[in-house]
């Protein structure tokens, strides 16, 4: 096995040096004022980013703990939730619903399809739900959402409360609170932003907020809104301890999404996956996801026939490069392949050549330097 390895699954993705030097500065302290002045900067930046006229939450924790902290901020025992799910990730919410003693619907597309606006509307007419939500990619599917669309619904159900579980998909996928009409949005450190694991980010707009406001005291702690507002507003405050060196860390982040620009950024996501889908699609892959519905920030690939799951993803990994595997009935039968982040050309070039050698080692040949002549022609276009 090589002794330096690409880590391409969907998260945590790769970390470049910029954003590796900022974890590895030296310690401060969090009432340190250097400190407190950067993670006030990460909020704001985060909080112009993306439309957010609410309240924007950098908060030490992962993807699931931000689900439940949009979940337990929005809602009371005995409420009505409708749950969008386009796959794995999209479930997760029935448990959360359940542990928080809430009445779930759920709305279920096959797997590598979604949920399409026009039968959430008609679900949403049924009766008042307390909120919805959406998984903007589902990365045991690889499939996308149009949250956009779906705001447009959801101008119609005022007193629904619209959740967008950003996690594949935030700054790959192109989001924006006041455009998309959404209310919630979280997403976690190590997917698109390029950060490693370990910090939450949440926004909610005054919509959301007035929500908060009228539920009063709830049951959760840790990830209460009130817990947290008044150190989002100073950080100089103390709640709970800061990842200090990974607020350092999203600051760079930010820094170079702001820098590139969040639409240059989607477009850049979008032409490199679809460059990536159609080499991955020249050796034999069959993506999971549709035409239409394909996410840019991973691809889900079902293997050509005769091609060993566990044998394959050894192979990768003896040369250097980790995939992920399948999810519920897909393990074994596919790979998911992440391309989100600040990963670069020869990142993909080297990790299509790698995928054609291991083919070849896999007994499914494929011809040598196709599939990246293909991709590197797609993206000089």
């Amino acid at each position: 096995m090589k002794e330096k390895t690409m880590v391409m699954i969907p998260g945590p993705t790769p970390v470049v040096r910029s954003i590796q030097n900022e974890m590895g500065r030296e310690i401060q302290a969090f009432g340190d004022p250097r400190f407190v002045k950067d993670y006030k900067s990460v909020i704001d930046d985060l909080g112009e980013l993306f439309g957010c006229n609410g309240k924007t939450f950098v908060v030490a924790g992962t993807g699931t703990l931000a689900m439940e902290m949009a979940i337990s901020n929005m809602t009371k025992r005995g409420d009505d939730v409708l749950i969008v799910s386009n796959g794995f990730f999209g479930d997760r919410f029935i448990d959360i619903c359940q542990h928080k003693g809430l009445h779930a619907d759920v709305l279920s597309a096959e797997w590598g399809q979604v949920v399409s606006p026009a039968e959430i509307e008609a679900k949403l007419s049924e009766k008042k739900y307390a909120a919805i939500t959406v998984t903007h990619v589902d990365t045991a599917t690889g499939a996308v959402a149009d949250i956009k669309a779906i705001g447009e619904v959801m101008k119609k159900f005022p007193e629904t409360i619209y959740i967008v579980d950003g996690v594949a998909a935030t700054a790959g996928e192109y989001e924006n609170l006041q455009e998309m009409n959404i209310d919630v949005l979280f997403t976690a450190s190590q997917k698109a932003f390029g950060v490693c694991p370990g910090l939450l980010l949440l926004w909610a707009n005054q919509k959301a907020m007035a929500r908060r406001a009228s539920l009063g005291v709830i049951p959760e702690y840790y990830c209460d809104f009130d817990k947290w507002v008044p150190i989002m507003d100073d950080p100089s405050k103390y709640f709970a301890t800061p990842a200090i060196n990974l607020v350092w860390a999203m600051k760079e982040s930010v820094r170079l999404v702001k820098e590139e620009g969040l639409k240059a950024r989607y477009e850049r996501h979008l032409k490199n996956a679809r460059a990536m889908q159609k080499a991955l699609e020249s050796m034999g892959f069959t993506l999971l996801a549709q035409e239409g519905c394909r996410a840019v920030t991973l691809s889900n690939l079902i293997y050509p026939a005769g091609v060993d799951d566990a044998k394959f993803r050894a192979t990768l990994l003896e040369e250097g490069i980790v995939v992920a595997g399948g999810l519920a009935a897909y393990a074994g039968k596919m790979f998911r392949l992440g391309h989100m982040g600040n990963i670069d050309i020869n990142d993909e070039v080297a990790v299509l050549g790698v995928i054609e050698r291991a083919l070849n080692q896999c007994g499914h040949p494929v011809p040598y330097g196709k599939a990246v002549g293909i991709y590197l022609e797609e993206m000089a276009k």
